[in-house]
């Protein structure tokens, strides 16, 4: 769902649940000159919060490493990236799906 969500904003996916000794991320792509790294969450009720409270610090800060890992990796370091995060609110009626770009800033420490 958050594929085709992103593809329809003009996201060009670069990646699908990249893995690396790190940990993984959702969606790696690519968005007009921006690297994007995205996080996508799901809940089926707001009971404990919208989704993207799900993205804690500690989540932020091992996302930043795996974003680091994979700018090395492709020899990107020079790119300009950023994280945005997909938040999916699957109700019974209907789905509501939020965009939040540069949902927070690289954190590694």
């Amino acid at each position: 769902m958050a594929f085709r969500f992103l593809k329809k904003k003009g996201y060009r996916i670069l990646e699908r649940n990249y893995v690396c000794k790190l940990g993984e991320m959702d969606i790696i792509a690519k968005e007009k000159d921006t690297l994007t790294f995205i996080e996508v969450k799901t809940r089926t009720t707001c009971e404990f919060g919208p989704p993207q409270l799900a993205v804690t610090f500690s989540k932020q800060r091992q996302l930043s490493k795996v974003a680091l890992y994979y700018l090395k990796e492709k020899r990107l370091e020079e790119v300009k990236a950023r994280f945005d995060v997909v938040a999916i609110l699957l109700g019974q009626k209907r789905e509501e799906i939020e965009l939040i770009r540069d949902a927070f800033d690289l954190n590694y420490m």
